[in-house]
């Protein structure tokens, strides 16, 4: 694989995802991803951190959502990143999710609409244009962005990403963005049909599907041991079924298993051995199908099937803490 990806979620500590940056660039990774998950960390701190240690790795939110931040803010934050590294930075969106919008007093809606008025707007403030728009949802009145002192007041070369799951989003995406990052926990039968969907979109902007960058998010669970990985891996997919079922939906999980783990969870954040008692309805197919684990044989041969269904790339979320072999595995050189 001579492309491959890495993304951090909530672990590990800031200071340790610096270091693994630097020894993601030296290995010869491609890109480097921070997600905004729950009310964990932002990505812009860390993004701004790896880019002043780094000199060549790309720097990507994988993703920060369109409802908590304006989209003039989003342009000026991701403008000022590419300061920090020029022509290393991605610019990834997500149309966030539910309880957690809610609980922050955040109504979202006509959500495809949001994310094309947001995507327009940031877009062409990136371009320095002068922009107004009286959207549906996003409203802005002749606004510019201003570079900071010493910055050529030249366009910013950002290119903006979807992170789509639902078909409609993914058709969306297909139309307006640069790249698609698909999310994690979905299965290979899936990422197909959103490929599909996406083509459709593309088609509609008189597009070719095969121009947009395709990274696919993994969670990777990686062990001597195969059932040690896959125990590994059962307690995070067990947590996003829980916590976004969305996800697990579209791959093709059982309803009615998606409402038990739920209701056995206790909602939202779980109640105290939630999620451990929810493990015990996450059987290995389920497993299987939502994550990579195993040895490092078996978890290259499940990301080639990922590839194989139409991924440019895997963007890999170790779920077990040995992300240096995990990084070495699957480096640009190594037989991956």
């Amino acid at each position: 694989m001579e492309r491959v990806g890495l993304i951090f979620l909530d672990r590990p500590s800031l200071a340790e995802q610096v270091r693994l940056t630097q020894y993601a660039e030296q290995r010869g990774l491609e890109s480097v991803w921070v997600c905004e998950t729950r009310l964990a960390r932002d990505a812009v701190t860390p993004l701004a951190a790896f880019a002043a240690v780094t000199s060549r790795i790309k720097l990507a939110s994988g993703v920060v959502n369109n409802w908590t931040r304006t989209s003039a803010l989003m342009a000026m934050t991701f403008a000022t990143l590419a300061e920090l590294a020029p022509g290393r930075i991605i610019l990834t969106i997500g149309a966030y999710w539910e309880p957690l919008a809610s609980k922050q007093g955040i109504h979202r809606r006509k959500t495809l609409t949001a994310m094309r008025e947001y995507v327009d707007v940031v877009r062409r403030l990136l371009a320095l244009e002068t922009v107004t728009l009286e959207g549906q949802v996003v409203k802005v009145r002749d606004l510019k962005l201003d570079l900071g002192y010493g910055v050529p007041q030249e366009p910013v070369q950002v290119p903006i990403y979807i992170g789509a799951t639902g078909p409609k989003m993914m058709e969306l995406a297909g139309e307006i963005a640069d790249g698609i990052l698909h999310n994690f926990f979905t299965s290979t039968q899936y990422l197909q049909l959103s490929l599909e969907r996406a083509g459709a979109g593309a088609q509609k902007a008189d597009r070719d599907l095969a121009d947009l960058d395709m990274p696919q998010m993994v969670g990777i669970a990686m062990s001597a041991d195969a059932e040690e990985a896959r125990d590994a891996a059962r307690h995070v997919v067990t947590m996003y079924i829980g916590q976004q079922p969305h996800i697990a939906r579209v791959s093709g999980v059982d309803e009615e298993l998606v409402q038990r783990i739920q209701d056995t969870m206790g909602g939202w954040p779980p109640k105290p051995g939630g999620i451990e008692a929810a493990t015990l309805l996450v059987n290995d197919d389920v497993v299987d199908m939502l994550a990579v684990a195993g040895t490092p044989e078996m978890c290259r041969k499940r990301v080639q099937e990922y590839l194989d269904a139409g991924a440019s790339y895997p963007v890999l979320c170790p779920l077990t803490p040995n992300v240096e072999e995990i990084i070495d595995t699957f480096a640009p050189g190594n037989g991956s």
